[in-house]
């Protein structure tokens, strides 16, 4: 799925095969830098401008990725990742596509009967925790909400002790806005596009 790809804040992929003994592998290019969630704990929350700058780069690699059919499942702060590349610096790549789901093409239950999480909790779409069957491209859109969230003010929109918790927080509580994190530092536009993202069903 990876390999398909060629936007520049994809990851590139430059080849991938099977060993001899049987162990898959594959060769990415070498990124320099720090993911958005090693960044935000170490320098805290983001100005709102550096904030939109980074989610508009992880957009570009998403739109293509869902264009083609793909859905991530596991877009998060750890996934996305801020590097220099050659002059530029602030250059977005998304990585990790291993949990990738092909629209259309008989999706498994993302809550499997072994109780096995495909995605991390903290930043799963409700339809993702309510077990249904049908999933599109907007999981990514609600997790890259969560993710926004996260930088604009160093902590997720829910917390909660154990996952169980955690996962019914995303499927039934209404999000708080990042400025009522963050003390005021965005704008009411930017709180506003942020809680969209946060919807409970996918039609909003």
């Amino acid at each position: 799925a990876t390999a398909g790809l060629q936007s520049p804040h994809t990851v590139q992929l430059f080849d991938f095969g099977v060993t001899d003994t049987g162990g898959f592998y594959y060769v990415m290019e070498r990124l320099h830098g720090l993911d958005l969630q090693r960044l935000v704990e170490r320098h805290g929350a983001l100005p709102e401008e550096r904030a939109i700058a980074l989610l508009k780069q992880a957009c570009l690699s998403l739109a293509e990725a869902h264009a083609a059919g793909l859905i991530h499942r596991d877009v998060k702060p750890a996934n996305l990742f801020v590097c220099r590349l050659g002059r530029e610096y602030d250059f977005l790549k998304v990585l990790d596509f291993g949990v990738v789901a092909r629209h259309g093409r008989g999706q498994s239950d993302p809550i499997t009967l072994s109780g096995m999480i495909l995605g991390t909790p903290a930043f799963l779409a409700p339809e993702l925790v309510g077990g249904r069957q049908a999933f599109d491209a907007r999981a990514d859109i609600y997790a890259l909400g969560c993710v926004a969230y996260w930088m604009l003010t160093g902590a997720a929109p829910f917390e909660a002790p154990d996952t169980i918790t955690l996962l019914m927080h995303h499927a039934r509580t209404p999000p708080t806005a990042p400025s009522t994190r963050n003390q005021g530092a965005n704008s009411t536009a930017l709180d506003e596009l942020v809680l969209a993202c946060l919807a409970k069903t996918p039609e909003q």
